[in-house]
């Protein structure tokens, strides 16, 4: 298993390496050439929500990418060491390949925070411009959770995982049997 880590800070203009390097890696790793602009897209909602998520939040922490290339040992979703052994990854149904290709972005902002009353209640992001808020309902009106859903449509396999030490998505996909 060929493991490749980027840190990024919190910058949109970081998220195109971050699509980059994973379309790099990923044809590398063998994936099929129709899969990779999904993965490409996907990389770059990922990249995207955590760097909305930093700016808010804690603009100066670095965002973590891992591109895992399941080729040498064949271990399903990989084995970063932050992933419980006990945890299944959950499928949008396409899933069922033993060798993936697995890329992780981690960012470090909370899941939730506490409000003036003591009691938990999600973040609604960042605005389009500093300093500028997200309306309840989104940028233009849509759900700050939009591209997560993207990321399901478009990945084999997600998995989301918020903690207090951020969040971080997974994603694979399955590699080709000639690679």
């Amino acid at each position: 298993m060929a493991l490749v880590q980027l840190t990024i800070s919190a910058l949109p203009a970081h998220v195109r390496t971050a699509r980059l390097m994973a379309t790099a890696v990923a044809r590398r790793a063998g994936i099929a050439e129709s899969a990779l602009d999904e993965i490409r897209l996907a990389v770059g909602e990922a990249c995207s929500r955590a760097v909305e998520a930093h700016r808010a939040h804690c603009p100066g922490r670095p965002i973590t990418v891992e591109l895992i290339d399941g080729t040498a040992d064949g271990a399903a979703g990989g084995a970063p060491a932050q992933r419980a052994a006990d945890t299944a990854a959950p499928s949008n149904g396409h899933a069922g390949a033993a060798r993936r290709f697995e890329v992780v972005v981690t960012d470090r902002a909370p899941a939730k925070e506490p409000d003036a009353a003591g009691t938990d209640h999600e973040f609604t992001g960042t605005g389009l411009y500093p300093g500028e808020t997200t309306p309840p309902g989104g940028v233009s009106g849509l759900s700050p959770d939009v591209g997560l859903a993207v990321i399901v449509g478009l990945a084999d396999e997600v998995r989301i995982e918020p903690g207090d030490e951020g969040t971080a998505v997974r994603m694979s996909w399955p590699l080709e049997a000639a690679a």
